[in-house]
Formats: structure tokens, C-alpha cells, sequence
């Protein structure tokens, strides 16, 4: 039976095993790492080169999502079959359900609840991150 047309039980007990948690861990780790990059780029463009904001950030987040799938591909999800380039546009097409995600989340937050926009970033981050880990660990690298 191909992973694609295994039960829901089935992928659900690979998600919550052993190798689902360090998948994640590894995923944490370098997922903060690129987040917090994107951020120290974005503030050095803006504050010092002078860079609008809106197409800073959009750049900004180009390079991290770009060195995240380098380093997704290469210790996250090690020994992945996918294609560079294909695992490169479905890595591209979960990013943008992450963003979704994100701004909608954000949205809600900001405008529905006191939390603190810098605060309400955060805690979308990691709603967005775990969308975009089982995305890319199941659909795109194949590990799960």
C-alpha cells in the first residue's frame, strides 16, 4: 500500500512516533533559526539600506524559505527521493499555506484579542510552522 493511500490511524501513529519527533525537533530548530534570520535581514534592509518595507519583507522571506528547503533537504528530511527543483516548488507552495495561514491568524488576533501584535507574530508562527512541517514532512519529502 503507497504511504499516499495509507489510513488516516496509520499516518497519524507515523506523525506522533519516534521518527515524527525528531523530524519535528530538527524542523524547530532550523525553522527558529531561518525565522530569526528573516527578521535581522528585514531590520538591516529597512534601517540601513533604506529598503521599503513591504518588498524588504518579501525578500526577506525568499531567502529564508530558499536556505530552510537547503537545510531541509539535506538533515531534516535526509534521503528524500523528491526532485530538487519539484521539492523546491512544493517547498515554495507550502510556504504560501503558511503564509495564508499566518495572515489570517494574524489578522484575528490583532484585531479580536489585546495580544500584542510582536506577541501575536509569534504564537502564528508556530501554527503556521507545524501546517507547513506536515505539509512538507508527509506531501513533499516523503519522510512520515
Amino acid at each position: 500500500m503507497s504511504r499516499s493511500a495509507v489510513p488516516a490511524s496509520d499516518w497519524l501513529g507515523r506523525l506522533f512516533s519516534r521518527n515524527g519527533a525528531v523530524l519535528l525537533g530538527r524542523n524547530t530548530v532550523v525553522s527558529a533559526a531561518v525565522f530569526l534570520l528573516g527578521l535581522v535581514l528585514l531590520w538591516l534592509l529597512v534601517e540601513f539600506a533604506g529598503a521599503a518595507k513591504v518588498p524588504a519583507a518579501g525578500a526577506t522571506f525568499l531567502v529564508s524559505t530558499s536556505l530552510h528547503y537547503a537545510l531541509g533537504r539535506t538533515w531534516i528530511f535526509r534521503g528524500t527521493d523528491r526532485e530538487i527543483v519539484r521539492g523546491y516548488a512544493y517547498f515554495i507552495a507550502n510556504a504560501l499555506v503558511g503564509l495564508v495561514v499566518t495572515m489570517v491568524l494574524f489578522a484575528v488576533l490583532i484585531r479580536y484579542t489585546p495580544v500584542n501584535y510582536l506577541v501575536a507574530r509569534v504564537m502564528v508562527s508556530l501554527v503556521a510552522g507545524l501546517v507547513m512541517f506536515v505539509l512538507n514532512a508527509s506531501l513533499n519529502f516523503r519522510r512520515l
